[in-house]
Formats: structure tokens, sequence, C-alpha cells
């Protein structure tokens, strides 16, 4: 299983929300190059960044950055957080980012999803985010009537191979995952599934990489020293 150290971006720093509320963020660096920097250190791979801003309001204000992040670290690079055109996905890719998410856009418009699917394929992956078992959009903001195994459905149709599931509850409350979620999801579609939320523990770890899972992604756990990259990477089996 791939271990996807995160960098969620807001005004040029690396940063966590509580359960999805922007009211609740803590700065945890303004340098997050230097953060990608010790992932790469580490052993990393991937890194999985988010543009919070973007993710909230359709735009993307930390391009540079994300660009700046990938030069320095040597990583590849998955980006989601308000890819809502062709445009910005172009932009994306012809920059040299490995891998775009889209969220919203996905969800709202699966005419633009397969045109997307169609033209970029393995590029493209799909954030699902889950609440109460309903999918979330625009940032967390807005729960939809969608449950997450319609929208998966939805997903496998189309042709989408990689998935990055997130249970709001869960994310940064360091306080386990979702793993009867994920087994189900596993269990049910041809899809490569990668855990979000609330990985706060090597045992976390350790249970997801037993679920056949194609990822997980650590966030909070890292910042708090709970979890380090290069034991994460050990137990995953990377």
């Amino acid at each position: 299983m791939l271990i996807f150290p995160a960098i969620d971006l807001y005004e040029g720093k690396a940063v966590r929300l509580y359960k999805g509320d922007y009211r609740q963020m803590t700065v945890y660096s303004d340098r997050p190059e230097d953060i990608a920097r010790d992932f790469a250190a580490s052993g990393a791979s991937w890194i999985h960044l988010v543009d919070l801003e973007g993710a909230r309001d359709g735009t993307t204000p930390h391009l540079s950055k994300v660009l700046k992040i990938q030069e320095t670290s040597g990583l590849c690079c998955e980006i989601g957080g308000g890819i809502r055109s062709l445009d910005t996905i172009r932009t994306y890719v012809s920059a040299g980012i490995d891998r775009v998410i889209l969220g919203t856009a996905a969800c709202e418009d699966p005419a633009f999803l397969q045109k997307a699917i169609d033209l970029y394929r393995d590029k493209i992956a799909v954030g699902v985010d889950v609440r109460d078992g309903l999918v979330a959009v625009r940032g967390w903001t807005k729960t939809t009537e969608k449950t997450v195994r319609e929208f998966f459905s939805e997903l496998e149709k189309i042709g989408v191979k990689t998935v990055i599931c997130t249970d709001i509850s869960k994310d940064g409350a360091m306080k386990g995952t979702n793993r009867e979620l994920y087994a189900g999801l596993q269990k049910e579609f041809c899809v490569n599934i990668t855990a979000s939320g609330g990985v706060s523990t090597l045992e976390d770890v350790r249970a997801l990489a037993d679920l056949g899972l194609y990822g997980a992604i650590i966030g909070k756990a890292y910042y708090t020293g709970a979890i380090r990259i290069r034991d994460a990477l050990e137990v995953a089996g990377t």
C-alpha cells in the first residue's frame, strides 16, 4: 500500500482543519516546501496536496506554491481543491503534476468528469468526501443526498480508476480511521481506493494495508509526531 503524506495549503501555509471546519484551523508551517523535503528524506514517493482555498472557492491560488513543492521535493504530486474545469486540469498536467483530484465537479457534473477521464485517463482521480454516509462537496461545506456507494457505482461506470475517500468525521480528530467503510468499499468496487481521514497510528496503517487498499493519506498524525513517515512506509510494505 502506498503512503501519501499530506500538506493542506491555506494562504501559502501548511495547515490542518478539524473535521473540515475552516474555523478550526491549525497552522504548522509557513514553508510547506520544507515539509515536503522531509517527506522525501523519509522515503516517500508521493505527496498529497490540497488547496483549501481552492476547494472552498473554486479557484487555484496555490498553483505556484504547488509547483515549488514538487520541484524542491522531487516527489510525485497529486493535487485537489477547486479543480472544476478542463483548463485547470490542463494547467496542472502541463506543468508536470502527476495526478489531479476532482471533487465537487466530479459529483455535480458527470459529463465533465467523463471528458476529463477520456482526455487524461490515469492522471485523474476523484475525491469522495463522506459525511454520515453522504457525499459532501464545496470544501465540505455542503452535503448532498447522494450516498457514498451510489457515487462509487457511478465512478466505476464512468471509468475512474483511483478514488480518495475521506470520512470527514474522522479527519483531524486523531481517533482512528473508518476501517469498516473502507473494507466494504474495497470488497464492492473495482477501483484503487486511498483511505483518508483519521489515520492516527501505525496500527491504522497496518489495518488498511491488510484490507488491500491502494493507499493511505497521513496528515495530522505526521504533524503531531504520532506517526513517522518512514515507519508508516515500512508497515505499509512500500
